[in-house]
């Protein structure tokens, strides 16, 4: 499959960009058929089954040989539980927080989380940017901005969080979404939000052999096709760029220690937190440290994230080999997915 696309084509797979829910339903018609953008994210609360499965139907309609090469797209939302769910209204149940969930026999977690799935399912979401898989110690708690704050964790020591996330993960694969593991290698231990500020975002504590990199670990073996990497700096493991831009947190520690070879995506690429890097920078620092999908909720942003990556391409051998790895990963996930012309259950028509 590979071979089939060009390289335009090839690119727009390494992309997903925001759909607001405000926006006209027509918005990212040429991200996706002029600049071959293979992935969507749902930004912004959306109201109602109905409104999302007919803009997940208009998505997958712009699927053709040209713009994308036959393959279809995946289409993401956030739909944690408590306080963050993308996705509400008539046809969706809301879960309740991870703290919550947590509480649930596995089991019965499972079995929630697969009823949830189908729902997410019925709608054309074929992505879940959950379960978070950050592990808030007791004594930070809610000093935590971006997890914390929000009770968005599923406790504050490692064996619960493995326990409640892995339930999480089997459910939502039983009804046919894919979980994503995340933010690795963990911001529980921040006090700032990545998204908003660029300082307090440094870990000092967590090491390439932590207890809280456990979840992350089952998460994979539970078999996440995809684990988001987030955007602060672990000075214990590479103190000189953010995880995401870390071929040793990427590459190393994710796919050699942790021998996760599905695909790595990022959190969102518009994070204050590497504000200081222009946006189409942004797109080659993921792909050169081993990540496979760039995330931006800006859509505005993808055209010149895929000429920097083309340009980058052209000029460098083994970045254009890393470009073909990533693109293989997400072929391979979208393959499982039935997203491929030639996948045996194939689902987009």
């Amino acid at each position: 499959m590979l071979g089939t696309l060009d390289e335009d084509q090839r690119l727009g797979q390494l992309l997903m960009v925001g759909f607001d829910t405000n926006a006209a339903l027509e918005s990212l018609d040429d991200e996706v058929e002029e600049d071959h953008v293979g992935n969507v994210i749902y930004l912004g609360g959306w109201e109602g089954a109905d409104k999302v499965t007919r803009t997940s139907e208009h998505l997958q309609g712009l699927v053709s040989d040209s713009a994308t090469g036959g393959v279809g797209l995946l289409l993401a939302a956030d739909q944690e539980g408590g306080e963050v769910h993308q996705l509400r209204g008539d046809g969706f149940t809301r879960p309740p927080s991870a703290r919550e969930q947590a509480r649930m026999s596995s089991g019965d977690l499972a079995k929630a989380a697969t009823g949830w799935a189908e729902e997410l399912a019925a709608a054309g979401v074929n992505v879940n940017l959950a379960p978070v898989t950050d592990t808030v110690p007791e004594e930070l708690g809610r000093g935590n901005e971006p997890i914390g704050k929000y009770r968005r964790q599923y406790g504050s020591d490692p064996e619960t969080v493995e326990t409640a996330s892995t339930a999480f993960i089997e459910g939502m694969l039983a009804g046919g979404v894919e979980p994503t593991v995340k933010h690795f290698p963990g911001i529980g231990r921040i006090r700032n939000n990545t998204d908003f500020s660029s300082t307090g975002i440094t870990d000092d504590e967590t090491t390439r052999d932590d207890p809280y990199l456990a979840p992350f670990a089952a998460g994979v073996e539970a078999g996440a096709g995809l684990v988001m990497v987030g955007s602060a700096t672990y000075t214990e493991i590479d103190p000189d760029v953010p995880a995401m831009f870390s071929s040793t947190i990427v590459t190393d520690v994710l796919r050699g220690d942790l021998g996760f070879d599905g695909v790595v995506i990022t959190d969102d690429l518009n994070a204050e937190a590497v504000a200081s890097t222009p946006p189409a920078e942004r797109a080659v620092k993921v792909v050169a440290a081993g990540g496979d999908i760039a995330l931006t909720g800006d859509a505005s942003v993808a055209a010149d994230m895929l000429a920097a990556l083309k340009e980058e391409a052209a000029a460098d051998e083994e970045f254009a080999e890393k470009v073909d790895a990533s693109v293989e990963r997400v072929l391979a996930l979208k393959d499982r997915m039935g997203l491929l012309p030639c996948s045996e259950d194939r689902i987009i028509p």
